[in-house]
C-alpha cells in the first residue's frame, strides 16, 4: 500500500512538473523583433498570456481531494503521526486545485471560491452574506407569501379596480405613510375638495379608501384625470403629495411640478412573444434616449422611436436596446437620473401604451429591451417625489447618511422592510407590466459602499469583504437579481460598477450577487485618456491596450464599450470629435480627398470600436449615433445654453448622406456586428493575445476561431509579416477596416488566401505571413 501511495505521489509530481514546463513555454518571449527598449511591453504581454493560460487550466487534478485529505489525516492520527500535505495553499492544507474542487460542491455561499481560490480567506464573510439573504427570503415567505409575491405589492398599493365590502365595484386606493396624521384624496373627480375623501388608517402604517362606482356604473374617478393627496403631517401642517405608486404623472400647463393622473385605459394587447436568447448569442447593446432620438431640436416620442429607430437598430445588427430616462424625472437635463416617480414612465415621450408598443415592436424583431433602472438614489423633490412623503425620512436613511453629497439626492435605506417592498416591486413592475427583458442598474458602486465611491478608495479584496460594504444594499441587489430571473427567465441584468467588486456577476446560489454582467468601465476610460493625452500615436503602448481590454474577472462577464452617453456629456466630446474636431465640419465629403486629420480619425475610430468589441468583453455597447461618428457632444436644454435642444438630438441626416464619410463609419459598424453574429465572438471564451509588438505597434489575438490583427502604427506597413496562428489551414479576410466602402484606402486584397506554415511562434504551433497596412484592422477566418 505504501508503495502504491508513493507511486501515485510521484505520478502527480511529474504531472505538475509538466504543467509548469508548459506554462513556462507558453509565457516565454514571443517575438524576436522586440528590442531592449520594448522590454516593458514584452513583460506585460507575458503576464497577460500567463493569466489566460492560468484560467484555461483545469482545477480538478484530484477529484476526491477533500476526502483523501480527511482519510489520510484520520489514518495518521490513528498511528500518532502528523500529516504534512503536499501543498498548503492559503493555509488550507490543500492545493489550489483541490480547494477549487472542494468549494464547487458547497451550497453555503462559498461556491464562488471555486472560480477564485484567493477568496478563501473571506469564506466566512461570504457565508454570512448568503445566510442573510436566505433569512430575508424566509421572512418574506412567512410574512408575504414569498419573494415574488412580496414584489407584487404594486397590485395592493396605489389605485386598483376591485370589489368593496358590500360587493359593489369601484376603486381601491392604499398607501403606506406611517408618519401621517391624516390623508385625503383630492382631484378633478371631486372638484379638488380636500375634506370629502379621507383615507382610513390600517395597521402597519397603511391607509386605505374605497370609492364605489357611480350609480350609472361609471368610475368614481375618470380615466386620465388629475388626482393628488393631501397629507397632514405630525406638525399639523397640510401638504400636497403624489402617490409613490403612481402609474402616470404629467406636468400640466407648463408647470415644472408633476400632478398624479388616474390611468385606467383598455389593457394593451401584446402581439409578440418574449424573445429568447441562445447561449451562442452575444449581447450587442444599442444605448438610446427617447427624447434625443429625433433629428429636430425638440423632444422625441415613443411612437417616433418605434417607427424609425427600432428598424434602424435592427438593420445595424444590434440585438438589444437599452433605454435611458424612462422612469419619470422632474429635470429633463438630468438624463433621467433624478427619478421622482418610480412606477411612472416619462410622460414627455407619450403614454404608457406607447412604450408598450415600442417594446412589442422590438420583440417582433427579436430585440431585447433593457431598462436603465435607478435604485441607487432618488430625487429630493417633495411636491411630486417620494422625499419626505409623510413628513419623515420615509424610505431613506436619516441625517447625513440619507443624502448624497455630490448628486444632491436622497439615499435609500435598504435595510428597511418597506424600502425592499417598494424597490423589489419596481423591478417586478417593469418586467411584467412593460415586458422589459432586464435592466442596467445605475450607480451600483454608490450602493455597495458606505462611502459611495467618493474620494480615494483602494478597491481590493479587503475592501470588497470589509466594513466599507453596505450589507443591506448588497442584500437588496442580490434579492433584485434573484427576483428578476424568477419573474423573467432569461432576463439580462447589468451592473454599472467601477470598483471591480468580486463575485458581482456570479449566480446567487454560488454566493454571488447575481448580475449577468458588468460594464467594463476601464475601456472608455483608457481610450479617452489616450485621446486627450499628449502622447503621439507612435507612443501608444500595445501591451497596455491589450491588457486593459482583456483584464477582467474570470467567469464574470463584462460588457465592453468604447464610449457611452457618459463620455460625450457637455464638457467632453465623442471619440470621433476627439479624433477629428473641427475638421468634421468641413472635410467629411467623399468628393474630396480626406486630409491627414480626417484620414487618421476615420481609421482609428473603426479600429478602436472593433478591438473593443472583439477583445474587450462578453457583450458590447454603443450610444446611439456614435456608430457613425456623431460629432460634438451632448447638452440638454438649460439656462446656461438658453434652453437649446441643439445638442440634445441626433444628426441622422449625416449618417444617411451618401456624399459624407459618416455613412462609411456606419457601414463598418454594421459589418462589425454582422461578423460577430456569424462567428459568435462575444459568446466565445476570452480571447488569447498571442502577440503585442511595441515597435511595430501590432496586436494579434484569436477568439471564436477568428484571427484578429491590428496595426496601430501611424505610417509603417509590413509585407510578409509573420504572425502566430493556433490552427493550421487556409485563411481569408472576413473584415477589413481599409475597404473602400468603409472609407479605407483599399490596400488589402480580399481575394488573397493565406496559408499557415508549420513554424511555431509565440507559443502557437503555426504561423503565417500577411501584408499589414498601417492603421488597419483585419479579421481572418479559416476556410472550412
Amino acid at each position: 500500500v505504501c508503495s502504491a501511495v508513493t507511486r501515485k505521489e510521484e505520478t502527480n509530481k511529474r504531472k505538475k512538473e509538466k504543467e509548469k514546463q508548459k506554462a513556462k513555454k507558453e509565457t516565454r518571449e514571443c517575438c524576436v523583433r522586440m528590442s531592449a527598449e520594448e522590454q516593458q511591453g514584452k513583460e506585460a504581454e507575458q503576464q497577460h498570456a500567463f493569466q489566460h493560460d492560468y484560467h484555461r487550466r483545469s482545477f480538478t487534478e484530484e477529484p476526491d481531494a477533500e476526502v483523501r485529505l480527511r482519510r489520510d489525516s484520520a489514518a495518521a492520527a490513528a498511528e500518532g503521526k502528523e500529516v504534512v500535505p503536499k501543498e498548503n495553499f492559503l493555509g488550507s492544507g490543500m492545493s489550489a486545485a483541490e480547494l477549487s474542487h472542494y468549494y464547487s460542491t458547497q451550497t453555503d455561499g462559498t461556491g464562488v471560491i471555486r472560480w477564485d481560490v484567493w477568496l478563501r480567506p473571506y469564506a466566512e464573510t461570504l457565508r454570512n452574506r448568503y445566510a442573510h439573504v436566505q433569512w430575508l427570503k424566509q421572512e418574506m415567505e412567512k410574512k408575504e407569501g414569498g419573494l415574488v409575491n412580496f414584489a407584487h405589492s404594486y397590485n395592493m398599493f396605489g389605485f386598483h379596480r376591485g370589489t368593496g365590502p358590500d360587493g359593489r365595484h369601484g376603486i381601491h386606493y392604499r398607501e403606506w405613510a406611517p408618519g401621517a396624521k391624516s390623508i385625503s384624496l383630492t382631484g378633478d373627480f371631486n372638484g379638488w375638495r380636500r375634506d370629502t375623501h379621507y383615507l382610513s388608517r390600517e395597521e402597519w402604517g397603511r391607509w386605505h379608501i374605497f370609492l364605489p362606482d357611480n350609480a350609472d356604473g361609471t368610475s368614481a374617478i375618470s380615466h386620465n384625470t388629475r388626482v393628488k393627496l393631501q397629507v397632514e403631517l405630525q406638525s399639523g401642517q397640510f401638504e400636497d403629495r403624489v402617490s409613490p405608486w403612481a402609474k402616470r404623472v404629467v406636468q400640466f400647463g407648463g408647470s415644472s411640478i408633476f400632478d398624479g393622473v388616474y390611468w385606467q385605459p383598455q389593457p394593451y394587447q401584446w402581439k409578440y412573444p418574449l424573445p429568447q436568447r441562445g447561449p451562442e448569442s452575444g449581447l450587442r447593446i444599442y444605448e438610446a434616449h427617447i427624447g434625443m432620438a429625433t433629428q429636430e431640436p425638440r423632444i422625441g416620442t415613443y411612437k417616433e422611436f418605434t417607427q424609425t429607430i427600432v428598424p434602424y437598430v435592427e438593420k445595424l445588427g444590434y440585438n438589444c436596446i437599452q433605454l435611458m430616462a424612462i422612469m419619470e424625472h422632474g429635470y429633463y437635463a438630468s438624463f433621467g437620473y433624478q427619478v421622482c416617480n418610480f412606477f411612472a414612465v416619462s410622460s414627455r415621450f407619450g403614454t404608457p401604451e406607447d412604450l408598450k408598443e415600442l417594446v412589442d415592436e422590438c420583440h417582433k424583431r427579436h430585440i431585447y429591451v433593457l431598462l436603465d433602472i435607478v435604485h441607487s438614489h432618488a430625487s429630493k423633490n417633495v411636491l411630486d417625489g417620494i422625499n419626505n412623503f409623510d413628513g419623515t425620512d420615509y424610505l431613506f436613511h436619516a441625517g447625513e447618511k440619507g443624502h448624497h453629497s455630490i448628486w444632491d439626492s436622497r439615499l435609500f435605506n435598504y435595510g428597511q422592510w418597506e424600502t425592499l417592498r417598494f424597490l423589489l416591486s419596481n423591478v417586478s413592475w417593469y418586467l411584467e407590466e412593460y415586458r422589459f427583458d432586464g435592466f442596467r442598474f445605475d450607480g451600483v458602486t454608490s450602493m455597495l459602499y458606505h462611502h459611495h465611491g467618493i474620494g480615494d478608495n483602494n478597491f481590493n479584496y479587503d475592501e470588497y469583504f470589509g466594513g466599507s460594504v453596505d450589507g443591506d444594499a448588497l442584500a437588496y441587489l442580490t434579492l433584485a437579481n434573484d427576483l428578476a430571473h424568477q419573474v423573467r427567465p432569461g432576463a439580462v441584468v447589468i451592473a454599472e460598477d467601477v470598483s471591480g467588486f468580486a463575485c458581482l456577476c456570479r449566480p446567487v446560489q454560488e454566493g454571488g450577487v447575481g448580475f449577468d454582467c458588468r460594464l467594463h468601465m476601464a475601456c472608455p476610460d483608457m481610450w479617452i485618456h489616450m485621446l486627450k493625452g499628449a502622447a503621439k500615436d507612435e507612443d501608444w503602448n500595445m501591451g497596455s491596450i491589450a491588457f486593459t481590454l482583456a483584464n477582467r474577472r474570470w467567469m464574470e462577464p463584462c460588457i465592453s464599450y468604447a464610449e457611452s452617453h457618459d463620455q460625450a456629456l457637455v464638457g467632453d466630446k465623442t471619440i470621433a470629435f476627439w479624433l477629428m474636431d473641427k475638421e468634421m465640419y468641413w472635410n467629411m465629403s467623399i468628393l474630396q480627398e480626406p486630409n491627414l486629420i480626417v484620414s487618421r480619425g476615420i481609421a482609428l475610430h473603426k479600429m478602436i470600436r472593433l478591438i473593443t468589441m472583439y477583445l474587450g468583453g462578453d457583450g458590447y455597447l454603443t450610444f446611439m449615433g456614435n456608430e457613425f461618428g456623431h460629432p460634438e457632444w451632448i447638452d440638454f436644454p438649460r439656462p446656461g445654453n438658453n434652453e437649446s435642444y441643439h445638442y440634445a438630438r441626433r444628426r441622422w441626416d449625416l449618417a444617411w448622406d451618401n456624399l459624407l464619410r459618416y455613412q462609411q463609419l456606419r457601414e463598418f459598424d454594421q459589418a462589425m456586428c454582422a461578423v460577430e453574429e456569424n462567428y459568435h465572438v462575444l459568446a466565445a471564451r476570452q480571447a488569447y493575445v498571442s502577440l503585442t509588438h511595441e515597435g511595430d505597434k501590432l496586436i494579434v489575438f484569436e477568439r471564436a476561431g477568428l484571427l484578429c490583427v491590428f496595426n496601430f502604427h501611424p505610417s509603417k506597413s509590413f509585407s510578409d509579416y509573420r504572425i502566430p496562428v493556433s490552427t493550421p489551414g487556409e485563411y481569408h479576410v472576413v473584415l477589413d477596416s481599409d475597404a473602400p466602402k468603409f472609407g479605407g484606402h483599399s490596400r488589402v486584397d480580399p481575394n488573397v488566401s493565406h496559408f499557415t506554415e508549420q513554424q511555431g511562434m509565440c507559443g502557437q504551433p503555426c504561423s503565417m505571413k500577411i501584408y499589414s497596412p498601417s492603421r488597419v484592422a483585419m479579421v481572418f477566418a479559416k476556410v472550412k
